[in-house]
């Protein structure tokens, strides 16, 4: 399995790796609705900007993560940021995640349609695993992660600390490359409602 840090566009959103010339877009797009920070295991918001962005330049560089920040093609608006990060070759596996959208671009079009890019570029490289994780208490997130067709394998109990020093539960879920074309039918029939 190679991931190769590229754009990834469908009609809905274009995802761009992360370069310095999207540093205050993301910027922007990163620094609102502040509460819903609290689940995430770093805050990427204000003063906390700069560390997170570094620290996601940096796991690019290994190649442990590809960090997207997510375009909406309707206004051409960088709504927010999401990641295939935990890459793992040697296991053909990778998460899906790390993902915060804009209060405006939640709830439509946006995040199915990056899932869909972020998942086939990770089948399409050769994964057999592409896994989405969330806070066990997020239930809007896993909701939506249900909603995709990603299978639930359970919960991880005290898996992570969030950076307001909680610890959290997360809930684990997964495609495998068998489940792909099924929940690839899904999306792409979701999104053509969308559209």
């Amino acid at each position: 399995m190679k991931l190769s840090p590229v754009v990834l566009e469908n009609r809905f959103v274009r995802l761009e790796p992360f370069s310095a010339g999207l540093e205050g877009e993301v910027r922007a797009a990163l620094d609102c609705d502040l509460d819903a920070w609290n689940g995430m295991v770093s805050a990427a918001y204000g003063e906390h900007f700069d560390g997170w962005w570094a620290a996601a330049l940096k796991a690019m560089a290994t190649g442990s993560r590809i960090a997207f920040a997510v375009r909406r093609l309707s206004d051409g608006a960088v709504v927010g940021t999401t990641s295939l990060y935990e890459i793992k070759p040697e296991h053909r596996r990778c998460e899906v995640g790390s993902t915060f959208y804009r209060p405006d671009a939640r709830g439509g079009p946006v995040n199915p349609a990056c899932k869909r890019l972020l998942m086939g570029h990770a089948f399409d490289a050769g994964a057999v695993r592409v896994e989405i994780i969330t806070d066990a208490l997020n239930a809007a997130s896993a909701a939506a992660v249900r909603k995709l067709g990603a299978r639930e394998e359970g919960v991880l109990r005290k898996h992570k600390i969030t950076w307001t020093g909680r610890v959290r539960d997360t809930a684990q879920f997964a495609v495998l490359d068998e489940d792909w074309p099924e929940v690839r039918r899904r999306l792409d029939e979701r999104l053509a409602v969308l559209a």
